[in-house]
This record gives C-alpha cells, sequence and structure tokens, in this order.
C-alpha cells in the first residue's frame, strides 16, 4: 500500500530517509528493505534522466515508501512530470524568495489552488482508471523548498505562510557555503534557529540532510525529517572499508611471517 509523505510526517518523531543517486530500483528496493522511512530521488546531484526517476518511484511504490523528488530546476513541467510519475513530494533547490515558493506550489497543485496540468492518463491517476484520485493527488503531494541561502533565511517566516506548503528543508552544507560561514559556528546556528522559529510558529513540518547517523542523533529534536547518507555513498564506503580491512589483514599476516608486503 502507498503511503503519503504528509501522513508519514504526522506521525510521532523524527523519520528517517536517504538520498538515491543510482540509477538502478534495486538500490531502492535494498534501501526499502533495510528499514528507512523514504527515500529522495536525487536530479540535481546525479545523472537521473526522467525515465530513470520513473522507474525508481515505481520501486518505491512497489516497496510500499513514499519517494520524493529533488528537482533540478524549479519549472513546472519537470515539477508536474515527476508528480504524475507517482512522487509524494518533491525538494526544490535555492528557492530564495516568497515569489520562488508561491510559484512552485502553484506548480505542484491543480486548480483552483494551482496551476498543474491535468492529464490522469499517468501513474499517479492509474493509467487514467483513477482520475478522481488524481485530482486527489494535487492536495497531498509535498512540495518542499530547500533554503540553502541569506536570502532564503531571511524571508523564511514569509515563506513558511505560504498556502500549499508542504514542508520547509534546510540544505546545510549549501546554506554555511552561501553565508560564508562554518557550520560549527554560533552565528551559522542562528541561520538554522531562525529556520525552526518559523516552521514552529507557522506549524509546517522541518527537515534536513546529514552524511551519517551519528550526525543525525546529534540534531536537535525539532527535525520532522531527516535524509542521512545516500546509496552511492554507502556503496562505496562499504567498499573501501573491505578493502582496508583485506590489505590490513595480509601486512599483518606478512610482516608476521617475514615475508616481502608485495608477495602473494
Amino acid at each position: 500500500m502507498n503511503r503519503d509523505f504528509g501522513d508519514l510526517l504526522s506521525d510521532n518523531g523524527t523519520c528517517f530517509g536517504t538520498w538515491i543517486k543510482l540509477p538502478v530500483v534495486d538500490s531502492v528496493e535494498m534501501m526499502a528493505a533495510a528499514g528507512f522511512d523514504f527515500v529522495a530521488i536525487d536530479m540535481e546531484h546525479a545523472p537521473l534522466d526522467i525515465l530513470t526517476v520513473h522507474q525508481l518511484i515505481g520501486a518505491a511504490r512497489g516497496c510500499g515508501i513514499p519517494a520524493l523528488v529533488r528537482v533540478p530546476d524549479r519549472t513546472a513541467t519537470t515539477i508536474g512530470r515527476v508528480l504524475d510519475s507517482g512522487a509524494a513530494g518533491v525538494l526544490i533547490p535555492h528557492v530564495d524568495n516568497i515569489d520562488d515558493v508561491r510559484a512552485v506550489v502553484s506548480h505542484a497543485r491543480f486548480p483552483p489552488h494551482g496551476s498543474r496540468g491535468f492529464g490522469p492518463t499517468v501513474r499517479a491517476g492509474g493509467w487514467g482508471a483513477d482520475p478522481r484520485g488524481y485530482l486527489a493527488t494535487g492536495e497531498r503531494v509535498v512540495p518542499v523548498p530547500q533554503l540553502e541561502s541569506p536570502e532564503a533565511i531571511a524571508a523564511v517566516d514569509e515563506i513558511a505562510r505560504v498556502s500549499g506548503l508542504g514542508a520547509l528543508f534546510v540544505g546545510p552544507a549549501d546554506l554555511a557555503v552561501a553565508a560564508g560561514l562554518p557550520a560549527e559556528s554560533a552565528e551559522f546556528g542562528e541561520l538554522l534557529t531562525r529556520v525552526r522559529k518559523a516552521a514552529d510558529a507557522h506549524a509546517v513540518p522541518l527537515g534536513t540532510a546529514v552524511g551519517s547517523p551519528a550526525a543525525a542523533q546529534a540534531l536537535p529534536h525539532h527535525y520532522d525529517f531527516v535524509l542521512v547518507g545516500n546509496d552511492a555513498t554507502m556503496l562505496s564506503q562499504s567498499a573501501r572499508g573491505i578493502v582496508h580491512d583485506l590489505r590490513t589483514a595480509r601486512d599483518t599476516s606478512s610482516s608476521s611471517t617475514g615475508q616481502p608486503k608485495d608477495l602473494p
């Protein structure tokens, strides 16, 4: 059974997901089997085309977990296509002001609440069998602006007021670079606090991304959803760890037998 991302956010506690960067459906299946609550398919920082994204969303739906898609741009066409493929929501990078937010929310919603085109002969409409359900998805999908600049933080209170907003998302790495502040500095912490206060004041769910479980555990408890790592890095780190352990064991064995290290 497919679950809306909004329903997931309404549960108690923080929900955890991970980025999908590899263009293989097996990756989504493994993340779901591992127990992640959702996945976020990354079109911004991975070479994923719309057909691949369509297949990855299908895999997530088959596994019963919501799939968000981080789109590479803010166009109505891109947002509409990934939602038609069954995405539970869209993460929109580099949203800096209230006009940006109003536009992306409109692209995700059907009239009268938005401008999304109506075409129910797609996965989200049961391939034409469920036009009423397709129309209802316009109210359930979650448009999520990524706040990644000082301009966005300055406007966060206005942004959080926008009707139809699904959640807010802080991109900590991009924000630290854009603000020219060390991520561990008090000044950077004040930017994050400003976002949290706006989210709390307007009852908007708040999310972020970190690189490791330890970093996730160190986060304050006010985040409703957290993306932890990504499939490509998990594979890469695991492979490096295995090779490191193998070489360490080989070198230790060679040293103990007095054999040269470069001999098999």
